[in-house]
């Protein structure tokens, strides 16, 4: 198949929206980091006008050749992951950038669209039945290999992005029971750093037991019913376990914070309780652009990063919080309506992850800026300070977008 004219057949839509998004995002930025930050939104410019080039060289690309080259691409990016052990730069505790100048690049932020990209190519084969165990292993084993890379440098917040591919994965055939099994997980946990842990065995035995006597299977269940119970005791009484010795004190003192356990409005909580205010002062309509006094007074740590939706919330108040996030709802759609449509799986599959992705990032940074999730370094795309995040992002999103302009040559 030849290569066709770089707006053949484009996508305007999506281009639109992304375009909106990042001069939104470097407004904010530019307003974020006006009093206190000089430099940051020169070199948020710089990063924006790379992308330029990077889409071209994207569009450039035959759609076929992401396909052809997955497995490769998906290779150097787990090698530059690892490379960052032995030449990695170290920045507030974490070993998660390569130092180039006065640059840093962080490789995770493009192991991402790698790892969709290996993912959709181990999907599209006709031979792969995810109900089959062996098929679900090599599965999950793409998408946690960059885990286990990324988990030791230490970088929760990226790590934790990788568990939305498990949503495409039941899309594509994995049993529901995997979706489950993360989710009663999460929940036992909570509730048991909550409650006391004889307590949510007692609450996990009761229901257990419920839907043992409503199964229609009577005694032909209560082996599965027991071993079942007996894992989640284990569960439950490891909790305390990993939070104690496992997580560090900053995990323990934001999720202590947001279950109510502690209080800490001058330490750890401080940011999410500034971020609060800031968001809660911008009313209806705003402060204005430039007029925020929380942003303008720097109460807000990394307020031009993970916490760039706190000046979208003051300065442009409900409205304008609204109009930004109905942009990404309305981008995540286009993305799902534009994979739904594609001719091959690979395209379709890799669809599905861009969304995923996307709205795991967006959906996590707001909540955490909205004080309803811990604060973990999420940050939100085409809108945080940052070239590795916007250039990861900016490829994630081009590459499925030439998948689908070249999709009507795709018989």
């Amino acid at each position: 198949m030849k290569n066709q004219s770089l707006t053949n057949n484009i996508d305007w839509v999506c281009i639109a929206i992304y375009i909106v998004l990042v001069l939104m995002g470097w407004l904010n930025i530019y307003s974020s980091s006006l009093s206190s930050m000089e430099g940051t939104a020169e070199k948020q410019f710089f990063f924006i006008l790379f992308t330029i080039p990077l889409i071209f060289i994207v569009l450039y690309v035959d759609g076929k050749f992401y396909e052809k080259y997955a497995s490769i691409i998906y290779g150097i990016a787990l090698l530059s992951l690892l490379g960052l052990f032995a030449f990695g730069k170290t920045i507030a505790g974490q070993r998660c950038w390569y130092g180039i100048g006065s640059f840093t690049l962080q490789p995770s932020e493009f192991a991402k669209a790698a790892t969709a990209l290996a993912l959709a190519k181990y999907l599209s084969d006709s031979q792969i039945n995810l109900k089959e165990v062996n098929r679900q292993i090599q599965a999950l084993a793409i998408v946690f290999l960059p885990v286990m890379l990324i988990l030791p440098q230490p970088d929760p917040g990226s790590a934790l992005i990788y568990s939305i591919f498990l949503i495409v994965l039941y899309r594509e055939g994995l049993p529901a029971w995997y979706l489950w099994t993360g989710f009663c997980a999460i929940l036992l946990f909570v509730l048991t750093l909550v409650l006391e842990p004889q307590y949510v065995i007692l609450l996990a035995l009761a229901v257990i037991l419920f839907i043992h006597f409503k199964s229609r299977l009577g005694d032909r269940n209560i082996v599965m019913s027991s071993i079942l119970f007996a894992l989640i005791s284990g569960f439950v009484l490891s909790v305390n376990y990993v939070f104690t010795n496992v997580f560090k004190q900053h995990h323990r003192d934001r999720f202590n914070i947001l279950l109510g356990k502690a209080v800490d409005m001058k330490g750890i909580g401080y940011n999410t309780n500034q971020s609060e205010i800031a968001i809660g002062s911008g009313g209806w309509i705003g402060k204005g652009f430039l007029e925020g006094t929380q942003t303008k007074g720097g109460f807000v740590p990394e307020q031009h990063t993970d916490y760039i939706f706190t000046t979208v919330g003051e300065e442009w108040g409900f409205v304008g919080s609204i109009l930004v996030v109905g942009l990404f709802v309305g981008l995540l759609l286009r993305i799902i309506y534009l994979a739904e449509r594609q001719k091959t799986k690979f395209s379709r599959v890799y669809g599905y992850c861009v969304a995923a992705i996307l709205f795991i990032h967006f959906f996590v940074n707001i909540a955490m800026v909205l004080g309803v999730f811990p604060t973990i370094g999420v940050p939100l795309p085409f809108f945080s300070y940052g070239g590795s995040g916007l250039w990861g992002f900016t490829i994630l999103l081009f590459i499925f977008i030439k998948m689908d302009a070249n999709k009507v040559n795709e018989w």
